[in-house]
């Protein structure tokens, strides 16, 4: 068997470090800041990224993909409904046909596999890093405030940590049911919220497909934060309108970055 390379401890810790500062630095000033590493939020991103744009994803937790991994009632199966099948045809995920129009696949599968191609379409995700705030100009969001997500759980005396920003002239929330950029320009009475409506699957996904797109000059709604915005009924655990509501997203910010 043939031996690794002999590396000492401290290059290792130089080359982690040194690289996540030269990406940091990098990307406090990119195109397009996406907040939340959930399918809409992945898909839009991929999209973005395609089309040569700089996209960096802030997520909050150690992983990504949010309820896309664990499918429905933690049983690892999700199902996605025609014509969000397309999207598992272009990631190489196998699915099975259930129903007309419905499929079922592997939820692991199909959440790596989008994450994968998010990356290599060049998008860039700073996970363990929470939204603390917005930057506003003019009457217009262009940034978001960030910080490490581990100093939410410490006490406030110790977690006194002051964030620091990242610049982007469009924004997207894809953090989902908590709609958490969203609620940062509620708090400052420049939008209202309608809360998110009961399940209903058919109207739902429809509904948050149309409703996709700007909600505030530089914010872009995606996924089930749309839903919170709009008051729209939610739809469970099925994925077809979170693939494509993330695609509509991708549109819009690549209209308004020209």
């Amino acid at each position: 068997m043939e031996k690794f390379s002999p590396v000492s401890e401290k290059v290792i810790t130089r080359a982690i470090v040194s690289e996540f500062a030269e990406e940091f630095n990098e990307y406090a000033e990119c195109d397009c800041i996406i907040v939340g590493a959930g399918p809409s939020g992945l898909v839009a991103g991929r999209d973005i990224a395609k089309a040569g744009k700089k996209v960096a994803i802030i997520e909050r937790n150690n992983y990504l993909g949010g309820g896309f991994w664990s499918g429905g009632y933690l049983m690892p199966k999700v199902t996605v409904r025609h014509p969000g099948e397309k999207l598992l045809d272009e990631i190489g995920v196998p699915y099975k046909s259930v129903a007309e129009g419905l499929v079922v696949c592997n939820a692991p599968h199909a959440c790596a596999s989008l994450i994968a191609h998010a990356c290599a379409a060049g998008v860039h995700i700073f996970n363990m890093t929470m939204l603390e705030d917005i930057v506003i100009k003019e009457d217009r969001v262009c940034g978001a405030v960030v910080n490490w997500s581990p100093i939410a759980s410490l006490p406030r005396q110790i977690a006194a940590l002051d964030p620091v920003v990242m610049e982007a002239p469009v924004v997207i929330d894809a953090t989902g049911h908590d709609a958490t950029v969203v609620k940062k320009l509620e708090q400052r009475h420049l939008i209202e919220t309608k809360g998110e409506g009961a399940l209903w699957i058919d109207k739902s996904e429809d509904l948050i497909v149309e409703y996709t797109g700007e909600a505030y000059p530089g914010l872009i709604v995606t996924g089930m934060a749309v839903g919170t915005v709009y008051g729209l009924p939610r739809m469970g655990p099925t994925f077809g309108s979170m693939f494509v509501s993330g695609e509509v997203a991708a549109k819009v910010a690549l209209e308004k970055l020209g």
